[in-house]
């Protein structure tokens, strides 16, 4: 999605990594979100109305914390997080269900101190869409189906791509026409 986005707009395209704190035992719903400088953002109506313990989140944030570093190392390599400063910065994402990991994105990212932070989905549940304007500068979501209950639904394949994809996409320029795939 990032790249489409990226070579549509001829800008520069990054990879920033956030991880899902997934309720034990139905990990695609996500409790929360962990991202890059040790932000952390939890969703308290999950936690509270399925009773997680705070031993429970605090071991799956450190798992995660973990898989987060991991990530890390394996997109960036040794690249150098660009410099935000006073920059508009597009953060994109296949999808916006509970909202946790971008609203965990978005927190890091301000921390880098962007001129504008602007969130970019293709699909969206309507209230984490209209959340997010209270933490993004600008939220632009193009669908917000009524019965919304998972991203993965509005894909006619949800695959996620392979990881030499990802680096290899990341590495160079975007640039309009190129072909993803």
């Amino acid at each position: 999605m990032a790249y489409e986005v990226a070579a549509a707009l001829a800008a520069p395209l990054d990879v920033f990594v956030v991880r899902k704190l997934g309720v034990p035992g139905h990990a695609e719903l996500a409790m929360g979100a962990i991202a890059t400088g040790g932000v952390v953002v939890m969703n308290p109506g999950v936690v509270s109305s399925l009773a997680i313990s705070a031993t429970t989140i605090a071991e799956l944030v450190a798992r995660e914390t973990v898989e987060l570093d991991r990530g890390e190392k394996r997109y960036r390599d040794d690249r150098r997080f660009p410099d935000l400063d006073a920059k508009t910065v597009i953060v994109v994402d296949d999808g916006l269900a509970t909202g946790a990991t971008m609203r965990a994105a978005v927190e890091a990212l301000r921390a880098r101190r962007p001129r504008r932070v602007v969130v970019a989905v293709p699909v969206g549940a309507a209230s984490t869409c209209r959340d997010l304007r209270r933490v993004a500068d600008e939220v632009v979501c193009v669908l917000s189906p009524t019965g919304f209950d998972a991203v993965g639904r509005w894909y006619v394949d949800f695959a996620p791509p392979a990881d030499d994809e990802v680096r290899r996409l990341a590495a160079g320029p975007a640039r309009p026409g190129d072909v993803v795939g």
